[in-house]
């Protein structure tokens, strides 16, 4: 059910949504223009009715005005001459009919029922249907003047059925040549769609080229078209933040198999030691505490790896509350009171921040390694100092001691996992080089940065917390 749905819930494909958009777009395009043209060509040929219509009209009043008697029918009939399809129809004052048509329209009814217009102002006639036949006419009313004394209603009519069907011809063809044009428009849009597409699917078989083994490869932005040229260098970006991943993975296994073997290889050698001959209980026993400092320095390599882990897997699995800086700085300075005598060197607390919200038991082991950190690397008679300030946004921590100089090559790898740098660093038992990666983790877990400075009078490290979560 689940697969069904997220096939239902598929989004249409490129080609489909640009060739189907095309093609409304082409149609609405096309019944525009189809109403306008037939529009605009009825509009013509209603005035070219109109016209002749109102020539007919002109003849039959120039007509009346020569006729004597209005009974002369004939002569009626006879002032207009060479138009076909046209009839008209002359009543006098009293309603009598003076001429009427043979066949065509009733022009005796129409003339009862429609309102006399005037020519002058361009009032456009009636169009009616009767026996099948549609027709174009108005009535007007003349006479009472001077021209005529008598007043006259006269109703002229043309039939129009040949420029209907004219017109329903034209419709028919425009009907046509729109479905032509339509599939045409349809099939070279799929085609400029596909065309349009190549450079994505060489893309996709680069990119399907693309293994572990060959993280070193990237597209060419330039080979594809500008539109496509941020995706291809994010993805080259992308590829590059997983190269650099896959490195890190495989230097830290490495360095995982070589913290590893030292303490393995010490318990070797002291076993076998131990097993080569017989020896005293007291013999025995310093065997056995050797092999159990070695066994503290794998319990302790193995639980940094793992609090390295589950704070990188899950960065928003915080205990938050509210944690007085200042108190949590004393108390680490009374847990390393004893140990920072008898390095010879002192601690102090400078400024003073506002409580913030963190994990405690991070923040404190992550001040613990800094602190830790600090004293082994102050010479005698120094002083390690650690200092408070904060602004509306951020809270710094920072801890600097005296001591000798880090060069700007390892100031860069000094947050690695398991980095040693200077072999004078070095030292047995006192971890194995993830100290400063635990300090990331757990501040960059935190929505925080830390950095770290150094020059020849002393080092020092910078934890910028938000003061907010």
């Amino acid at each position: 059910m689940t697969n069904r749905s997220a096939i239902a819930r598929r989004p249409a494909s490129l080609a489909s949504r640009v060739t189907w958009l095309v093609g409304l777009a082409m149609l609405l395009v096309f019944l525009i223009f189809n109403w306008l043209s037939v529009r605009s060509l009825d509009q013509h040929f209603a005035e070219m009715d109109e016209e002749e219509l109102g020539v007919i009209a002109s003849s039959v009043i120039r007509a009346l005005g020569e006729v004597h008697d209005n009974s002369d029918a004939q002569a009626l009939q006879r002032a207009v001459r060479g138009h076909h399809g046209v009839y008209y129809y002359v009543a006098n004052a009293a309603g009598e009919t003076l001429y009427a048509p043979r066949g065509g329209p009733d022009l005796a009814r129409f003339t009862a029922n429609e309102r006399p217009i005037d020519l002058a102002s361009e009032q456009e006639m009636s169009v009616w249907a009767e026996s099948g036949t549609h027709y174009r006419g108005a009535v007007l009313q003349i006479g009472g003047d001077d021209t005529l004394g008598e007043r006259y209603t006269i109703a002229v009519a043309m039939d129009i059925g040949h420029h209907l069907t004219f017109i329903s011809s034209f419709k028919r063809i425009q009907w046509w040549t729109v479905g032509v044009v339509m599939c045409i428009a349809i099939l070279v849009a799929w085609g400029a769609v596909r065309w349009g597409h190549k450079p994505i699917r060489r893309a996709n078989e680069k990119i399907r080229a693309i293994t572990s083994s060959k993280l070193y490869m990237r597209l060419d932005p330039k080979e594809v078209p500008i539109e496509l040229e941020e995706t291809i260098s994010s993805f080259n970006a992308m590829l590059g933040r997983i190269e650099e991943g896959y490195a890190q993975l495989a230097n830290v296994s490495a360095d995982i198999a070589h913290e590893l073997r030292t303490p393995v290889t010490n318990l070797t050698t002291q076993t076998e030691v131990a097993v080569g001959q017989a020896r005293s209980a007291d013999e025995y026993r310093e065997i056995l505490y050797s092999n159990l400092e070695e066994f503290g320095r794998l319990n302790r390599m193995i639980n940094d790896m793992l609090f390295l882990a589950q704070t990188e897997s899950a960065p928003a699995d915080l205990h938050l509350e509210t944690v007085n800086l200042t108190e949590t700085i004393q108390g680490l300075f009374e847990y390393f009171e004893a140990w920072v005598e008898d390095q010879g060197v002192s601690s102090q607390l400078k400024g003073r921040a506002a409580p913030i919200r963190a994990d405690q038991e991070m923040l404190r082991r992550a001040l613990s390694n800094l602190l830790s950190n600090a004293v082994r690397y102050t010479p005698r008679g120094e002083t390690v100092t650690v200092t408070l300030s904060q602004n509306e946004q951020t809270t710094t921590i920072s801890v600097e001691n005296p001591g000798e100089k880090i060069s700007a090559e390892e100031l860069l790898r000094l947050f690695n996992r398991f980095y040693r740098g200077d072999p004078s660093r070095q030292r047995k038992g006192d971890g194995a080089g993830l100290g400063l990666a635990i300090v990331k983790s757990i501040v960059e877990a935190h929505g925080g940065k830390v950095g770290v400075e150094s020059d020849d009078a002393l080092t020092r490290f910078d934890v910028l917390l938000p003061r907010v979560m």
